[in-house]
């Protein structure tokens, strides 16, 4: 009988997270600071979608058309549901990628999406997928990949070899991954307290093993217990590129965009010096000790003029996804910790603290009696505000008006799921065109404040009844609160929190 999982983790699911460098929209400043016309977005595929919440986030919040396969039934299944709920015609299957470059029904794609899939599968699937992008993608188009670095991995990778070949050598035969993988961590755990010489010479290793034992199985999982784990270098990726004509243009990481944050002076002065991208960005590489890397290649870039770059970035609108007084002047780069100019920096996000879009433009003029804040500036606080997922890139009002319908039936399917459950935290905005982080409680005091409870005591109160009817109670300083007075005087307290402050935000992104 054949392996269908060509050596992939089959016996647990991903976790349900969302990927905000998959959302066309996002793809526009990084091209447009790198000088490239960004194209425009009708069709768009994701190769290995996960749980494929992004996908259908942005299937719904968008007017462009979604496909994509993962070779995980569940997970297709779950994806397909969120389509439908969502009531967007997009087509998500369970195909393997060479199922999927087989077909001869699929349009051709402006955009294809691999997050998290490039370093986990096998060489044999790394060609499949080039031969589908050459097949598949558009001239113009473009592709985005994420994957391991060799130089940022190059300390842990007989760590994570070493727990790999525990779940195949001492796993119990009917054991399922996740249990393998604790016994694995705990015997990996063991090893480092005897002091052993590799992780004395290597300084990360421990505390990274440290990290994976606080983390969910299910995340570890795929992401470190796969049969193929192969990280690799910008250049080899470049080689691999190259064969579907297509050539470097951003990182999608927008805080690499920064030089002065990750780069001494001296590093900055080498790398201009360096002609060859491959080259420059391995060294890059290497000096910052990156260990993923986010990057968005094209196929035919049309280059901009100065002038055309100018004007595009005027027109490029964003909208505040963050509530504005959880928004740190902190910024951690690859060189440390920095303080953000406040007289800078606090005028553009006051500017956005309405939660409603702006033209970068727009900003511009408002503030032109700044000294210290122009176009530069403003596009400079968009790549660190964006990194940070507190403000993102907005479509036209046109285009939010269209996406309305199918973002508030998606929404309405995931806030009545989250009676039930805390996998899925994200909401789809039709302002932004992908998805806004929303807790649990905070889904829970939407659907409370849609039946019309306007008042904190009456949101906790539904909150209360259905968290006690589950037998489950609110978690404060990582303990379960024991007493109905100690819960409700706690969701009363959030949900305070809730209509001061997230609420407004929460409507500005039209997320109800």
């Amino acid at each position: 009988m054949s392996d269908w999982t060509a050596g992939y983790v089959a016996d647990i699911g991903y976790t349900y997270g969302y990927y905000k460098e998959l959302n066309p929209l996002r793809i526009r400043l990084a091209l447009l600071n790198a000088g490239i016309e960004p194209p425009k977005q009708s069709t768009a595929c994701e190769l290995g979608f996960g749980q494929g919440l992004s996908a259908a986030i942005h299937a719904a919040a968008s007017d462009t058309q979604w496909f994509g396969n993962d070779f995980l039934p569940s997970q297709a299944a779950f994806a397909q549901s969120l389509a439908e709920a969502a009531g967007v015609p997009a087509e998500f299957t369970d195909e393997s990628f060479a199922e999927f470059l087989a077909r001869d029904d699929l349009p051709k794609f402006d955009f294809i999406c691999l997050h998290g899939i490039w370093t986990w599968v096998s060489e044999e699937n790394r060609q499949l997928i080039m031969a589908f992008i050459r097949k598949n993608l558009k001239v113009g188009g473009v592709v985005y990949v994420s994957y391991n670095t060799q130089v940022g991995w190059a300390q842990i990778m007989p760590l994570r070899r070493l727990m790999v070949q525990h779940t195949q050598r001492m796993g119990a035969p009917g054991e399922g991954t996740a249990q393998r993988i604790r016994q694995a961590l705990q015997f990996a755990d063991q090893v480092i307290k005897t002091n052993p010489l590799h992780a004395t010479a290597n300084a990360q290793v421990s505390p990274k093993l440290q990290e994976l034992l606080s983390q969910d199985p299910h995340y570890l999982a795929h992401e470190y217990f796969n049969r193929d784990w192969q990280p690799m270098d910008f250049a080899d990726m470049a080689d691999y590129m190259a064969v579907s004509k297509l050539e470097y243009a951003s990182s999608a990481s927008y805080l690499d965009l920064i030089e002065a944050i990750n780069l001494s002076p001296d590093q900055q002065t080498l790398l201009a010096q360096i002609g060859d991208v491959a080259l420059r960005e391995n060294t890059r590489d290497f000096c910052v000790d990156k260990k993923f890397r986010k990057d968005y290649w094209v196929r035919g870039a049309r280059n901009l003029n100065p002038v055309q770059v100018i004007e595009s970035l005027r027109a490029e609108r964003v909208v505040m996804t963050k509530p504005r007084g959880v928004i740190s002047l902190v910024l951690e780069g690859a060189l440390g910790v920095a303080d953000l100019a406040a007289d800078v920096y606090d005028p553009i996000l006051d500017f956005l603290a309405d939660y409603q879009p702006h033209s970068l433009g727009e900003i511009e003029q408002a503030l032109s009696s700044h000294e210290k804040i122009g176009l530069q500036e403003i596009v400079q606080a968009m790549f660190i505000f964006t990194h940070r997922g507190e403000i993102q890139a907005a479509q036209s009002d046109q285009a939010t008006e269209k996406a309305q319908a199918a973002c508030t039936r998606l929404n309405q399917h995931l806030m009545m799921r989250s009676q039930g459950s805390d996998e899925v935290y994200f909401l789809a905005s039709p302002v932004t065109g992908g998805g806004i982080e929303v807790t649990r409680f905070q889904q829970l005091f939407l659907l409370a404040y849609q039946q019309g409870h306007t008042q904190a005591e009456a949101l906790a109160s539904l909150v209360w009844s259905i968290l006690e009817s589950q037998g489950e109670g609110v978690s404060k300083y990582g303990q379960i609160l024991q007493t109905p007075e100690e819960n409700l005087a706690e969701l009363t307290e959030r949900a305070q929190d809730f209509l001061r402050r997230d609420l407004p935000m929460f409507q500005g992104l039209k997320l109800i």
